[in-house]
């Protein structure tokens, strides 16, 4: 039986590759799609994609009064809580792929969904990389105890840190606090300077023209140094495999988990 799915952001730079993505996989099926600007039109009159003729709505609430097994959730992080709520009060998984919310919000989300026995997959970055530089960093902090996080995206990008580096300096601060050779209430200067303090992890969020997605974790330790990075460009098909991914193994999940990793077999 195949998978039904509803994407909110379905018209929007990841979320109409992903719609395009659904529509090539045969185990999946669009049902209902979220973008205001089109809504009462069909998705694939506006993604000129003949296989999505999956009915586009102006609110996530009409859209999901069409049954669904996954809903997507792609759209802006002013409305992605309201969002991943609404869908799982309709019975729907959820896969999260819109970044800034914070820990407080991801603990309301999860509660609900234990209570609903649903599974919600949030993940700050689909690509493999931005998986790999994750998984490998997790590795480097059980061995390297001094790091920071740099975080890379373009300039009009609101949030900072990205969703890639919350969930990458989340992941580090369960493996162990970085040390600090100089405590922060000891800089002389400009405090600010030494970044914001996230899990633990010190992180210089870079919001300039020329990048689209990036992520860099710097492991220090006398004469030598360890970076690992992840750099995207300006397509959003690196996504499109991940969140595939994704929505398949959301289904088997209860409660929240973060990360792509979570549901792959290593």
């Amino acid at each position: 039986m195949s998978i039904k799915v509803c994407v909110a952001g379905a018209t929007g730079w990841a979320g109409s590759e992903l719609s395009r993505g659904i529509a090539a996989a045969d185990d999946l099926d669009m049902v209902a799609a979220v973008a205001r600007r089109h809504a009462g039109e069909t998705l694939g009159a506006v993604l000129v994609e003949a296989g999505l003729q999956a009915p586009i709505f102006a609110s996530v609430d009409a859209a999901l009064a069409q049954p669904c097994d996954v809903f997507v959730e792609y759209t802006r992080p002013s409305s992605a809580k309201a969002n991943i709520l609404a869908a799982l009060e309709h019975g729907a998984h959820v896969v999260v792929g819109t970044s800034g919310l914070t820990d407080e919000d991801y603990a309301q989300i999860d509660a609900l969904a234990r209570q609903r026995q649903r599974g919600v997959l949030a993940c700050g970055n689909f690509a493999l990389t931005a998986v790999l530089l994750i998984k490998f960093a997790e590795m480097a902090a059980k061995l390297i105890p001094q790091w920071e996080l740099i975080d890379y995206a373009s300039a009009t990008k609101p949030d900072a840190p990205s969703g890639t580096v919350r969930e990458l300096a989340g992941r580090l601060g369960k493996v162990r606090q970085p040390l600090l050779a100089v405590p922060l209430e000891q800089t002389a200067g400009v405090r600010e300077t030494r970044g914001g303090t996230l899990a633990g992890s010190q992180v210089h969020a870079v919001r300039l023209p020329g990048f689209v997605l990036g992520a860099e974790a710097i492991f220090g330790m006398p004469d030598q140094t360890l970076t690992i990075r992840h750099n995207a460009g300006s397509s959003a098909k690196p996504y499109v495999d991940g969140a595939l991914l994704a929505i398949r193994k959301v289904p088997g999940l209860v409660g929240l988990h973060r990360g792509l990793d979570a549901v792959i077999e290593w």
